[in-house]
């Protein structure tokens, strides 16, 4: 997602700089450098920002959630922004706004229940994680700057992330649901995530937290079969049993076993529109 919203800002006329752990490549954008675990970062990073978006965070479906793996999830995310707070009671600077991605797992599975910014956490790593990472990011606030969290969905794309997992066995024609399948996917279109980034750089008025999710959420089920769909291709075989899923994946296959059906009422009440509300408006745009 940095990589597209880095593109956006630069052809609307922002002057964008990234924090990476290794020299950058776009000859636009000026890279510093920091290192989480030895507690490092250039100090020249926050000279002339006024908004800094806190992307940063290992992957969460990348590896099998050990004890080391899950420590590394969480720290990712909490050290991060904590490092770059330091480095702002540290000096002088311009920054006023802290702009973070946050995660619709901190619901977690409630079934039928529409849950919104105001539902409780989930008492499950995934929660746990989301609750630390959110407390992490609010301690901004104690600095005198805007905070906005956006707790993202799955984000649909062909470039990565779930829905080529999810299509390429559709497209063998070995395709079928999850689980029971009745499992919500609180899902959003790639452009739609970006497009709300932006949409909370611009607006200053904006702060606190946010379902970062399209208005109409689906069923894995449903989700499957708009993807077969879409991509002409039959579904035969019965569902994938979540046992199975379990022994392949331990805890981690909560992630595709579990869901929420996450409203995203909120910030529509602030005048966002999305480009793609329906699933099958963000496919075909995706399989155009």
């Amino acid at each position: 997602m940095g990589g597209y919203l880095t593109q956006l800002l630069l052809n609307k006329g922002y002057v964008v700089s990234h924090l990476s752990r290794e020299a950058g490549n776009n000859p636009k954008v000026k890279t510093f450098l920091w290192d989480i675990h030895k507690g490092q970062i250039d100090e020249k990073c926050i000279d002339g920002v006024d908004t800094i978006v806190h992307l940063a965070g290992a992957g969460i479906a990348d590896k099998h959630w050990t004890d080391k793996r899950k420590k590394e999830i969480i720290e990712s995310r909490t050290k991060s922004i904590g490092l770059i707070y330091s480095l702002l009671q540290s000096k002088p600077h311009q920054v006023k706004s802290v702009i973070s991605a946050a995660a619709t797992g901190y619901y977690n599975d409630r079934g039928d229940e529409l849950l919104t910014e105001e539902s409780k956490p989930s008492n499950d790593f995934l929660g746990n994680c989301c609750v630390q990472w959110e407390q992490a990011v609010d301690k901004g606030e104690e600095l005198g700057l805007r905070v906005l969290k956006f707790r993202t969905g799955v984000v649909l794309t062909n470039k990565g992330g779930a829905l080529p997992k999810l299509a390429m066995p559709i497209k063998l024609g070995l395709g079928s649901p999850l689980g029971s399948g009745k499992q919500w996917i609180p899902w959003i279109h790639q452009q739609d995530v970006i497009d709300l980034y932006f949409y909370g750089i611009e607006n200053a008025g904006l702060k606190g937290v946010y379902n970062m999710v399209a208005p109409n959420p689906v069923t894995n089920k449903q989700l499957t079969q708009s993807v077969a769909k879409k991509l002409k291709r039959p579904l035969w075989l019965p569902n994938v049993p979540a046992f199975v899923l379990k022994l392949l994946l331990g805890e981690m296959s909560t992630i595709v076993l579990g869901g929420s059906k996450v409203s995203a009422q909120k910030i529509e009440a602030t005048g966002f529109k999305f480009s793609f509300p329906t699933i099958e408006a963000a496919l075909a745009d995706i399989y155009k």
